[in-house]
């Protein structure tokens, strides 16, 4: 098993003889109980998998792990077992619990986190967003003070409608009365009628939310292709609840309502320059995942060719733009549970699913998330940039029955017409190209998607042929879909004619759409095969046909 986020390898000898350094096993312990929780196996070494066949760990060693662990650490809880190894060898394996409610230290009192397959230190800058992630400074079970008779009663009885209607809900909730309800969804302080953060929010009166340290301001600016304003809207007056903000962004804004016509078979399909879906999970994420110790407006920035949403605070600690597909961390949870419920966005850890899998099934760029040092942005493209691609998601949506996951591969493949294994995993986010299993083999067993010949990252997929010919796809022709055997004649037929040539010109020749890489290594196959010849090295080196 690869190390990552939660798991982690080491020798032996870091917890027992003269080269121990519990010190070190310490950070990492901090460091996995600050984020998600995680295994050490100790016993297996560098660039290995298995331990030593013979290795016996000492029946003492446990009990002193735990002990020194307790001594060099705060907060964190552990446990050990003795794990005995495919090939018979021991392993002593160190489970670490997430401490959900409090910050872990070490005895020192320094604060690590578990980014990737490392222990980082935190900064005193990241420490108050971890104790806002952690719950440590939970912004919305906070007690306001607003007693719940100066609720707004009109969004109170909307709230209990809503609730009672949904079929996110079960039975047992439903049945609730009015306190209960409110108690249940966090919206008032326990044992008490007194109004949380979240509850002045969702039911308060106007005057009481605009007094909240982070109360919602929404600034949405439009800008022609010169960049300058041409368009305002402002909420800033704190009338509406999350709810009713995101209804009215949508309604107001005539932008989302612009589309295209394309051809759909003898008719025409409109596909909208934003999509509703969208554009709702956008402003969802941005009022359900901003850290509301941090002050700030939400701007919507509408371009000619984008809009851009853009929220104070940066994200969670351990969520970066590159794996917000697939990593979840609750920032605002009784929040997110409210947006779930009310059908205002998808479970946690599903929206960008979403929007992934809409705007590749319209043809469009998937959803780019940008951090900077007091802010993320997230970007939606509205132009189609391959009307083919529509027409081919078409074809699948009406005779396929596909998952989310499976959805967002065919499109990335589909608008790249060709494209490898390691690439595919870059677009996706994923680690590698083991990882792409899961969502590459429905594709495959469905038979909509063909692999080239290869290994791992080195593979190609590329849509069946039949399915493009089945959806009317009128791609223009190319050689990145070209076969290995139909290059390696290529550069066969192109060495008979022009002798000795370097690999830049049997690129020009053949065609560019193949890549450098691609020829180098039917080259090296050919010159292993005794089929070609070189002499020279590095860009001096020709190649030449075997007589």
């Amino acid at each position: 098993m690869r190390e990552n986020s939660i798991y982690d390898k080491k020798s032996l000898r870091s917890i027992c003889g003269h080269k121990s350094d519990f010190k070190e096993i310490a950070k990492d312990c901090v460091a996995f109980c600050n984020a998600e929780g995680g295994i050490i196996d100790f016993g297996i070494e560098d660039g290995v998998n298995l331990p030593d066949s013979s290795q016996i760990v000492p029946l003492d060693l446990p009990t002193t792990l735990i002990n020194r662990m307790t001594g060099l650490t705060v907060g964190v809880s552990l446990s050990t077992e003795v794990v005995k190894a495919k090939n018979g060898g021991e392993i002593l394996r160190l489970h670490i619990l997430r401490n959900p409610n409090a910050i872990a230290t070490t005895s020192t009192g320094q604060v690590y986190f578990r980014r990737g397959d490392n222990s980082v230190p935190i900064s005193s800058e990241d420490l108050a967003r971890l104790a806002a992630d952690k719950g440590c400074l939970r912004w919305e079970d906070q007690d306001s003070g607003v007693e719940t008779c100066f609720v707004d009663r009109k969004k109170l009885v909307n709230f209990i409608k809503t609730v009672k209607m949904s079929n996110r809900v079960s039975e047992f909730v439903k049945v609730k009365d009015e306190h209960e309800l409110l108690e249940h969804f966090s919206l008032i302080v326990p044992d008490t009628d007194r109004l949380t953060n979240l509850g002045v929010l969702f039911l308060g009166k106007a005057s009481y939310r605009a007094r909240l340290n982070s109360a919602l301001v929404v600034q949405c600016i439009k800008y022609d292709e010169y960049g300058d304003k041409i368009n305002k809207w402002v909420w800033d007056d704190f009338s509406l609840n999350p709810a009713e903000l995101i209804d009215d962004i949508w309604d107001k804004i005539p932008d989302w309502k612009e589309s295209y016509e394309v051809p759909d078979g003898l008719l025409r399909r409109t596909i909208p320059a934003y999509d509703k879906s969208v554009i709702r999970e956008l402003l969802a994420n941005a009022l359900v995942h901003r850290p509301y110790t941090v002050r700030g407006d939400i701007f919507i920035n509408i371009f000619p060719d984008r809009v851009e949403v853009r929220n104070p605070g940066r994200l969670p600690l351990g969520i970066t733009p590159d794996n917000i597909l697939h990593k979840t961390v609750k920032r605002n949870e009784h929040m997110a549970a409210l947006f779930y419920i009310l059908h205002l966005m998808e479970r946690e850890g599903s929206g960008y699913d979403l929007m992934y899998a809409i705007q590749l099934s319209q043809g469009k760029q998937v959803p780019i998330v940008i951090e900077d040092e007091d802010s993320v942005t997230a970007v939606v493209k509205r132009r189609i940039v391959s009307m083919e691609a529509v027409k081919l998601m078409q074809h699948i949506s009406r005779n396929f029955d596909l998952k989310q996951k499976q959805v967002i591969c065919l499109g990335l493949i589909a608008q790249n017409e060709s494209i490898s294994a390691l690439a595919l995993c870059k677009l996706i986010g994923l680690e590698n190209s083991d990882a792409l299993r899961s969502w590459i083999r429905p594709l495959l067993d469905f038979g909509l998607v063909v692999p080239s010949s290869g290994k791992t990252s080195a593979v190609k997929y590329q849509v069946v042929p039949q399915l493009l010919q089945d959806s009317n796809y009128k791609g223009h022709t190319t050689l990145k879909r070209i076969e290995d055997y139909r290059i390696r004649e290529l550069i066969i037929e192109d060495l008979r004619i022009y002798k000795r040539s370097a690999i830049r010109d049997i690129n020009q020749r053949i065609g560019l759409e193949i890549t450098h890489k691609k020829i180098l290594i039917i080259i090296n196959q050919l010159i292993l095969s005794g089929k070609v010849k070189k002499s020279g090295d590095n860009r001096w080196a020709l190649y030449e046909l075997v007589k």
